[in-house]
């Protein structure tokens, strides 16, 4: 039996490097993105691979467009079991300067979105008697100068996803949290662009303080999210992992 896994914010970075790897571990695969064009470059080149993926356009922070998305991906590929809530945005800024804007568009998109699409899916772990949540979060939720929205949603990530292991474990549903450290994404770009440093000289920089000196690829996130989503964690559940080629927390 294929099981559905749904990534959210797959159209690029993490999220694709993700959607790909699943793809590779047998699962069929729903793209998410608020992009639908680029999510369904990612799609098409699952199914090039020879996997099954469907690319679908969602706002994760709206319920009506959530509740849409997983009723067309449980008709075109079936009940999701999976869920890796990646979907996520920047609006970066020293405190004195951040708009109230700013904060509630992080915290929409992160927490409000993590929490509709796993409010949304559930129900068909629980009726299957396995489901595999896995949620971003990062290493600044341990804190970072210029992102207390950034920091607070990902810290919000990781008490998410304890509360939802306590709660659904009793189905066979496993909640873990990823937390990468500097990964070479688009994302990344912005924050260097933010403070007006070449991107080689930030990832540069950046490397410097990794133990393991370099910064991490996508497809480093993708293999821990992997192993999460695995038969073979069902015994791991509740747990954050940093991924960040050292020691966080």
């Amino acid at each position: 039996m294929t099981r559905t896994a749904i990534v959210t914010g797959a159209a690029r970075g993490i999220g694709a490097a993700t959607a790909r790897r699943l793809a590779q571990d047998g699962f069929a695969v729903a793209v998410l993105d608020l992009l639908e064009d680029q999510a369904k470059a990612t799609a098409e080149a699952i199914v090039a691979d020879g996997g099954r993926a469907l690319a679908v356009g969602v706002d994760v922070a709206d319920e009506e467009s959530v509740a849409a998305a997983v009723a067309r991906v449980t008709a075109e590929l079936g009940a999701p079991t999976v869920l890796v809530n990646n979907a996520g945005i920047l609006r970066d800024n020293l405190l004195f300067k951040m708009s109230a804007d700013d904060w509630d568009s992080v915290l929409s998109v992160h927490l409000r979105g993590a929490f509709l699409m796993t409010r949304a899916v559930q129900t068909s772990m629980v009726e299957a008697r396995f489901g595999r949540i896995v949620n971003l979060s990062s290493t600044s939720a341990l804190g970072n100068r210029g992102q207390a929205n950034y920091s607070a949603a990902k810290a919000g990530m990781q008490g998410f996803t304890k509360t939802l292991a306590i709660e659904l474990g009793k189905f066979g549903v496993t909640a873990n949290a990823v937390a990468p450290g500097v990964v070479e994404t688009d994302m990344i770009r912005a924050t260097a662009e933010r403070i007006g440093m070449p991107l080689a000289d930030y990832l540069g920089a950046a490397a410097e303080d990794v133990p393991v000196g370099r910064v991490g690829q996508p497809e480093d996130i993708a293999n821990a999210v992997s192993f999460f989503c695995s038969e073979q964690s069902g015994f791991v559940s509740g747990q954050v992992l940093y991924v960040a080629g050292g020691p966080k927390a």
